[in-house]
């Protein structure tokens, strides 16, 4: 069972009538799911995931107006619900984990995954916050939102503003050309075959944040940014290819630079299709600089294009 659909049934059956019993003054305050960090909150977890922080829990989610009497009795009553359901007992806490499950004021969490309380953020703040942070804020699923106050702030923070989008893209396209279509064959001209490693690395790794910035969907936890692009809408038949290229080693060059090719194609023709730009040419540096333009705020524009990466 899926820890998301797990945590459901486990709040359906203890979690909310224990909060329409003994809470019932504060209820319409609170907001109840399973946000955060877990492979869980993604829907990616599976058998290998239940080796730890792994359980049938949810999060009560609090604002700043509830005190901290109310705050410790919520607690104690969350701890007072079963230990065990379904076949899954309450995990240990973990030094690789911690609690992600109980009792959480929402100022709190929006701190300590964003850096502000209310979980409001300029355009330039995107710069600064792992995309990794935002989707922990945004992913998941509310069971409930009586107040709408983390609602609100998970609607304003679904994604990147566009002209933060536009900047990211235009960084990551030229590091491809850098790294795939330029300093690839040099390395292998040179026989220096670690940096050609290297680079193929780079350009995977760049590769996949673009095709996540062309689906407009927040970068994950870097062990899930491949499992993460088999359900991408847009690119996701690029995975075969970069799979191949990272995982390989270099006793085929001329096959590895024409995938490292036909990758910079297929993404140039997204570019064209989403009207970023009007290049017909899979050289991604100059269409690098093309999206860049497209950037709005002339002092986000002006930023070295490599500002967002």
């Amino acid at each position: 069972m899926k820890g998301l659909e797990l945590s459901r049934k486990f709040y359906e059956q203890f979690g909310k009538p224990m909060l329409e019993n003994e809470f019932g003054e504060i209820e319409k305050l609170l907001a109840v799911g399973l946000v955060g960090s877990g492979s869980e909150c993604l829907g990616y977890d599976d058998e290998t995931s239940q080796d730890h922080d792994f359980e049938a829990g949810f999060c009560i989610f609090l604002p700043d107006e509830v005190d901290e009497r109310t705050e410790f009795l919520l607690e104690r009553a969350y701890s007072r619900l079963p230990d065990e359901f379904m076949g899954f007992k309450k995990a240990k806490l973990n030094p690789v984990g911690g609690n992600r499950h109980g009792v959480l004021r929402i100022s709190n969490f929006l701190k300590s995954k964003i850096g502000t309380p209310d979980g409001k953020l300029s355009e330039r703040d995107f710069f600064f916050i792992e995309e990794q942070y935002l989707l922990e804020v945004t992913n998941g699923e509310l069971f409930c939102d009586n107040l709408g106050l983390l609602t609100e702030v998970r609607e304003k923070l679904r994604y990147l503003p566009e002209d933060v989008r536009f900047k990211k893209l235009a960084g990551n396209l030229l590091l491809m050309a850098q790294s795939g279509q330029y300093n690839y064959p040099r390395c292998i001209k040179r026989g220096d075959t670690a940096a050609a490693q290297l680079a193929v690395g780079e350009f995977v790794n760049s590769a996949l944040k673009t095709v996540y910035l062309l689906n407009k969907k927040y970068l994950p936890y870097y062990k899930w940014i491949f499992r993460g692009l088999k359900e991408m809408p847009i690119l996701a038949e690029l995975y075969p290819d970069l799979e191949y290229l990272v995982s390989s080693s270099n006793d085929e060059p001329e096959k590895k630079q024409k995938m490292i090719e036909s990758v910079c194609k297929k993404i140039s023709d997204e570019l064209v299709n989403q009207g970023l730009t009007k290049l017909s040419t899979s050289e991604l540096e100059p269409q690098a600089y093309n999206v860049n333009d497209k950037i709005k705020d002339p002092e986000i524009r002006n930023l070295n294009v490599l500002y967002g990466v």
